[in-house]
């Protein structure tokens, strides 16, 4: 079930148009805190039935302008692949409904230290998960991650749940996502079929008790929530697209926009406190983010040469 949405790239290359889409998504990911904070009143697990809902109808847009409907309707027929869209479904409403809660009870923050920590989970998930090697480059990066979650854990007397909780979702979601054998734009799609119905449900319970935020008086709250379909389906799409015209190295560095964007708007907009165990902690994470981005830099260069 491959078609041009899963192939990577014609040649090992950076393209002027995909850098602009990925530097787009990621600044739209990064202004998202931004949006998000003007739903702090609503629950999140209504702000997350929004989210699915208006995803809807852009997503399905975009696959019947492009023509690329044949692959979901033959995923929607397979149970195994249904099966699997179930598992990311769950997965990105989870990741979904922690980021929320994170940036709307003023844990930014700990949504930042989430994605800053991805990609060195996702390495370790490779590594227990897939059977791949560690080199010393990459154990001393995730040693120091480890060691900043130490020791916000000893200065707060509590696990930082709301970062490790965006890491672990994320990070399972994008490992089951890579054996979703579809396009991305197909493969959001179908998680966004499967969570409608409870989505729908949920929303049309909270409309009955009369507790919805959602109220057809073209008020703030009704732009804002019709909105986060713009706000979730638009960057992905745009990621989606960007990422097959860029090299793996490209995207690893560009990756690091949006936690930087949610740090700044953490500290700067929100004003969240950044005491003592924060000031060391997030420098161990972006030493270990060099050495992890350093030590992919010569792998694959080294790869090219060779």
């Amino acid at each position: 079930m491959r078609n041009a949405d899963t192939l990577p790239p014609t040649g090992n290359e950076d393209t002027p148009q995909g850098l602009a889409l990925a530097i787009t998504a990621y600044a739209l990911w990064g202004f998202l805190p931004l949006y998000m904070k003007l739903l702090s009143h609503v629950p999140p697990a209504e702000v997350v039935a929004h989210r699915i809902l208006w995803s809807l109808p852009i997503a399905a847009g975009v696959l019947i302008v492009l023509g690329r409907t044949a692959t979901l309707r033959e995923a929607l027929r397979n149970p195994r692949m249904l099966g699997m869209g179930c598992v990311t479904a769950a997965l990105i409403s989870i990741n979904w409904g922690i980021y929320v809660w994170a940036i709307n009870s003023g844990h930014a923050l700990d949504a930042a230290l989430g994605y800053y920590i991805n990609p060195l989970f996702s390495i370790f998930l490779a590594a227990m998960l897939l059977g791949e090697r560690l080199n010393r480059a990459q154990v001393l990066a995730i040693g120091l991650a480890a060691c900043a979650v130490l020791v916000l854990t000893v200065d707060a007397g509590r696990v930082p749940w709301a970062a490790l909780g965006l890491t672990v979702s994320w990070g399972f979601y994008a490992l089951c996502k890579k054996s979703l054998p579809i396009g991305p734009n197909q493969g959001f799609l179908l998680e966004v079929l499967i969570l409608i119905v409870p989505a729908v449900g949920y929303l049309g319970y909270l409309a009955a008790t009369g507790n919805s935020h959602f109220k057809f008086d073209g008020g703030r709250d009704f732009w804002l929530l019709f909105g986060c379909g713009v706000v979730t389906a638009v960057p992905l799409m745009i990621y989606a697209n960007g990422a097959k015209l860029l090299r793996l190295s490209t995207i690893g560095i560009l990756q690091y926009i949006a936690p930087t964007m949610i740090f700044l708007c953490a500290v700067l907009a929100f004003e969240e406190p950044f005491g003592r165990a924060r000031a060391i902690a997030f420098p161990m994470i972006w030493a270990a983010l060099v050495i992890y981005s350093t030590a992919m830099l010569r792998q694959m260069r080294a790869a090219r040469l060779g």
